[in-house]
């Protein structure tokens, strides 16, 4: 489902943002935060769940509900929100260590996304080059996973480009300390449609989402 809308320039609080940001500083940030994903790792280990897919499940979850990381420009140039967006995720082959980009429809309902997403990660889990899973929609969003790093910091950059619209994140080695699990989720997005405002509201969703996972997809069921 690609439908969209237009962003009313007139009405919009952040025009005079969007139009700093995109004529004289195009400028796109990174923000690290630790996320405790204790609940989940619980969650996945009693269910029998892969912790990758679950935690794209998650991270799509709240893209989805904040438009500001749903933007993008259409033909005309004209900023747009998507009414939807799907995930971008990497899968890593361990016998040549490279990786590949597939894609996977998105739904809401937990149960149907797990399904789909580790279908298509078992179909195409041994397709090398850059794009596993060709035809890619337009409305999609990139995630990835590091899990050899606990890092504390992480940018992706496109030198001399554009700054992206749509939220690259990263997912870094998990640690445990003390009973408490955490991993390190980083945010890169332009600051034309996003500002710390924005990306403070991500982590706090996510890690509402993470701590909920179990009573969530249990009510869901019912």
């Amino acid at each position: 489902m690609n439908t969209y809308r237009k962003i009313d320039m007139a009405s919009w609080p952040r025009r005079e943002h969007y139009k700093y940001y995109t004529e004289r500083l195009k400028v796109e940030y990174s923000i690290t935060a630790s996320v405790d994903i204790t609940k989940l790792l619980d969650f996945c280990h009693a269910g029998g769940y892969r912790f990758y897919p679950t935690m794209i499940y998650l991270v799509t979850k709240v893209v989805n509900e904040i438009k500001n990381f749903r933007m993008f420009l259409d033909g005309e140039g004209s900023l747009c929100v998507w009414e939807r967006v799907i995930p971008s995720y990497t899968i890593f082959h361990e016998d040549d260590k490279t990786f590949s980009d597939c894609w996977s429809e998105y739904s809401g309902d937990f149960d149907t996304f797990y399904r789909t997403i580790t279908k298509d990660m078992e179909k195409y889990k041994n397709v090398k080059g850059i794009k596993a899973r060709k035809n890619q929609p337009p409305n999609f969003y990139c995630i990835s996973c590091a899990p050899w790093t606990a890092f504390t910091s992480y940018t992706s950059r496109v030198p001399n480009g554009e700054p992206s619209y749509f939220p690259i994140i990263t997912i870094g080695k998990y640690e445990t300390h003390e009973g408490k699990t955490t991993a390190p989720v980083n945010l890169t997005i332009a600051h034309a449609v996003c500002d710390g405002y924005h990306s403070g509201l991500f982590f706090e969703k996510l890690q509402k989402s993470v701590n909920d996972i179990g009573r969530a997809v249990a009510s869901g069921r019912k």
